[in-house]
């Protein structure tokens, strides 16, 4: 599908936020490994979210759900002895799945997104799993993955941090179930530590102990713990959130998005003092962000580890903003669904943006007076990328038109309808 971005000078109106798809998925997980059923209520319809509700249910969880909630009975540490999981194009289902599927004889995990998922290495999970005495068959560290599982052992093993925190996450989840104890010591640098307090919340709510160093970089994790049975509300999502605001930031607007908690664990809830400090009408009271644009945005300088997921989407504002723009610590953004870098820079350029990389870098020279859009680009399979460049092409002087646009699906099935609700103008087209 395309979805043909005309330009959009004005929006105004209210949406609710949707569901975050990080809390999602962490809390299948924590009512799948609990003995019990547990209720969420308010979950993430999403590709990601749906994956790990497959997923679960592969491995033996029992789940019942309507409009309003999910209600799911788990395994504990005995899943079902399954031979095979798809994961979809879901990077961190995958990781996180990967340690539970330790606890089954043997898993493969397959290969049905070649040109995305399939390109991103794991070979940092893999690693740790191998010291904690499971067998993994896997393709230069990337999928189809077999874990050769059924006895995974606890005692003391490193992770590396570089690429992601998701390694670490999968890990947390997994060691408390383990017999022995479990000390974690996570080398070189550790990405995105804040989406690492949201794992470390979702357990503390699930009754499990993990003793974490201050600097996240040691942890000492009790065996024979049990994940407890419970109820969790889901709060609204921050990185798809990022993206409207973007929008209503580069144009003229007054748009009020919903269910944003001020004092939420999610790091991308950053895309609003960034916002903010590009000088943005905007404020942000009883979890209501509610934006006032006129265009007018100030370059800025700022460290995107903190907002992983909503990188992109303040690129896209940057790309309007008066001044040099700079983006720096963000080099795991070329580790995702797409290399968020390159190609996202890529299809800027065509659409007339002026920014530069660096290896953990980009920069924005900004444009006040708009781009000329007028051209048709790549979405590169991502969400992320869908998103921002919509930014971009409500505020071109053509429009912009893109590919495999349904993939915004991933994270957030109701972009472009929410969008539409606010007045911007966008169609979605077959592709020819």
């Amino acid at each position: 599908m395309k979805a043909i971005v005309k330009p959009t000078s004005h929006l105004q109106g209210e949406i609710n936020a949707l569901s975050s798809k990080n809390y999602t998925t962490r809390y299948l997980l924590i009512g799948a490994l609990a003995n019990g059923t547990s209720t969420i209520y308010y979950p993430a319809h999403s590709e990601d979210s749906d994956a790990m509700r497959r997923c679960v249910r592969d491995l033996g969880a029992i789940i019942e759900e309507d409009d309003e909630k999910i209600v799911i009975t788990g395994f504990g540490k005995n899943p079902k002895h399954v031979s095979e999981l798809n994961v979809g194009n879901a990077g961190a289902v995958l990781r996180f799945l990967m340690s539970t599927a330790a606890f089954c004889p043997e898993v493969t995990f397959v290969n049905t997104y070649p040109e995305s998922l399939g390109k991103r290495p794991h070979d940092d999970l893999i690693d740790t799993l191998q010291q904690m005495g499971i067998e993994v068959l896997h393709n230069n560290g990337r999928l189809p993955i077999t874990i050769k599982g059924g006895q995974p052992r606890g005692g003391k093993i490193t992770v590396s941090g570089n690429v992601s925190s998701q390694f670490l996450s999968s890990l947390l989840f997994m060691t408390p179930l383990l017999e022995e104890d479990t000390e974690i010591e996570v080398l070189h640098d550790l990405k995105s530590k804040i989406i690492v307090g949201q794992t470390l919340e979702v357990l503390a709510q699930a009754g499990i102990i993990v003793h974490a160093s201050e600097d996240l970089m040691h942890y000492r994790i009790p065996g024979r713990q049990s994940y407890e049975a419970k109820e969790y509300v889901i709060q609204g999502d921050y990185p798809g959130s990022a993206a409207i605001l973007a929008a209503a930031a580069v144009t003229n607007s007054d748009v009020r998005v919903l269910r944003l908690e001020e004092n939420s664990k999610q790091g991308e809830k950053a895309c609003v003092d960034v916002l903010k400090a590009m000088g943005v009408d905007l404020t942000h009271d009883n979890g209501v962000v509610h934006v006032r644009g006129n265009q007018r945005l100030v370059a800025g300088e700022f460290d995107g580890d903190h907002f992983t997921d909503a990188v992109l989407a303040m690129v896209a504002a940057a790309v309007f903003a008066e001044g040099t723009s700079r983006f720096y610590n963000v080099e795991n953004l070329r580790y995702k669904e797409c290399d968020r870098i390159t190609d996202y820079l890529n299809e800027l350029r065509k659409a007339g943006a002026d920014v530069e990389e660096r290896q953990s870098e980009i920069i924005v020279h900004g444009k006040p007076q708009g781009v000329e859009g007028g051209v048709e680009i790549n979405a590169h399979f991502d969400h992320r990328v869908i998103m921002a460049l919509t930014v971009v092409g409500l505020r071109s002087e053509k429009g912009l038109t893109i590919r495999d646009a349904h993939h915004v699906a991933k994270s957030y099935p109701q972009y472009f309808d929410h969008l539409r609700s606010i007045g911007a103008q966008v169609e979605l087209v077959s592709e020819s």
